[in-house]
């Protein structure tokens, strides 16, 4: 398992007075409320920023880090990704997962065929997408509901599902 999470991005600057803005990693936005502190990871250097506000703006969060007074200060920080020590989260409710924990999960059909792996998840607006990938490099679409995701059993490192009419 991961010892850090990625919540999300630094994709601009916001402003003169050293805000950055963030696009989120997160189903829940308002978790930025929260943080004290989080790690900014470029170039593989990590290095823990303590927060002073947390403001949002459509769909993105403005984050003002102590000792980032200024553009260009916040400028350094443009393409980071922002992550989180993943011992000081929360427990996860069951049946939700984070995404980083699905990737690489070798993935069957109820029948027992191997479909292939979760390559990447996304969201479609009404729910995430696990995109499998074969052997081959063929992809596979499979929404996160309930008729089709079956059983994830991270111990086994598997996920189980039942392919509906329409999505071969």
């Amino acid at each position: 398992m991961q010892e850090f999470l990625e919540i999300g991005q630094i994709v601009n600057t916001f402003g003169i007075k050293g805000l950055v803005k963030v696009k989120p990693y997160t189903d829940d936005i308002n978790r930025f409320d929260n943080l004290k502190n989080v790690y900014v990871e470029t170039n593989k250097s990590k290095k823990q920023y303590e927060i002073e506000e947390v403001k949002y703006h459509k769909d993105m969060v403005l984050i003002k880090f102590k000792g980032i007074d200024k553009i260009e200060d916040a400028e350094m920080l443009r393409n980071s990704y922002l992550k989180v020590d993943r011992k000081d989260e929360p427990e996860l409710q069951e049946g939700t997962y984070y995404i980083v924990d699905l990737l690489g999960l070798e993935v069957y059909s109820d029948e027992g065929n191997l479909l292939g792996k979760v390559d990447d998840i996304f969201n479609n607006g009404s729910t995430d997408i696990y995109v499998i990938k074969d052997e081959l490099g063929k992809q596979l679409l499979l929404p996160a509901i309930s008729d089709v995701i079956k059983q994830i059993n991270l111990k086994e490192k598997k996920i189980v599902v039942h392919i509906i009419n329409g999505l071969l």
